[in-house]
């Protein structure tokens, strides 16, 4: 798990270097990660068991996914995920800009920073929600079911 997603960073120093937030908008599911995937792109056929690569790796050595190189993989946290990292190739640096551009264009970013969800339903509101196995054979949700156990209000 370490080599996918914080090769490079300490666990115990995710929260203290800005990587995590404490409270995060992700939890109440007004924030959301974007990537720039092109149409004609294939979905990589995925290998269980497969070691798991850096994802601050060149894109070749890292695990496989149909995504624009943008220096790391998705939800690495790493300096090289850091927006104006030096160590950008000139094709990473302009795979970035496009997706800042296409996010702005589309208002998600407004003064240099990615902007709330406007109307949210639940602003001071933090969920802990378990992800189980579905039973059923629903074509859409045949892997998981989402069911709310709680909620944390943070007034």
């Amino acid at each position: 798990m370490k080599n996918e997603f914080y090769p490079q960073v300490d666990k115990s120093s995710l929260f203290e270097e800005g990587y995590i937030a404490a409270k995060s908008s992700h939890s109440r599911g007004s924030t959301l990660d974007l990537m720039i995937v092109p149409l004609d792109s294939k979905l990589p056929v995925y290998h269980p068991g497969r070691p798991l690569a850096d994802c601050a790796a060149p894109a070749a050595q890292r695990s496989p996914d149909n995504s624009l190189d943008l220096g790391t993989g998705f939800g690495c946290f790493s300096p090289l995920s850091h927006p104006d990292n030096a160590m950008l190739t000139a094709q990473q640096r302009a795979n970035r800009l496009l997706l800042q551009t296409l996010m702005r264009d589309a208002g998600i970013i407004q003064n240099g920073g990615i902007s709330p969800l406007t109307n949210e339903s639940y602003p001071k509101t933090w969920f802990d929600i378990p992800v189980k196995e579905r039973t059923s054979n629903d074509a859409l949700l045949k892997n998981l079911i989402i069911t709310p156990v709680g909620k944390h209000n943070n007034s």
